[in-house]
């Protein structure tokens, strides 16, 4: 097994509304836009289709009147540092949101392997 591009990091995850808002721009848009600014690596968008956070309300898509504020996962493949900036960029901004900070190896298969170093 080649292991010529696996990198050590971190994934970094925060959780958040869907319909969260940081000055105008949804908290998911906020970090992404946050991270492509600073030149991290890219970042992803999940939708939950059900979740309760550290409120204790459920949300699911079956009730109509909750499912537009549903969870949200944004997820990131960062260095450490990379990790800490970004994490510096949301304590500044003041974002209510969750986060997990996990140990992580990484690397790029296929054709974007050579592209990645």
């Amino acid at each position: 097994m080649n292991q010529d591009n696996l990198q050590q990091g971190l994934h970094l995850t925060f959780y958040c509304h869907v319909r969260a808002r940081h000055e105008g721009m949804l908290v998911s848009q906020w970090l992404l836009e946050q991270a492509r600014r600073d030149g991290l690596g890219g970042g992803s968008v999940f939708r939950a289709t059900a979740g309760f956070g550290r409120h204790g309300v459920l949300r699911e898509e079956q009730f109509f009147e909750l499912a537009d504020d549903l969870p949200v996962k944004v997820e990131f493949l960062l260095r450490e540092d990379q990790a800490d900036l970004l994490l510096e960029r949301v304590r500044a901004a003041g974002i209510d949101t969750v986060y997990a900070r996990t140990p992580a190896n990484y690397g790029v298969l296929g054709n974007g392997a050579a592209k990645a170093g």
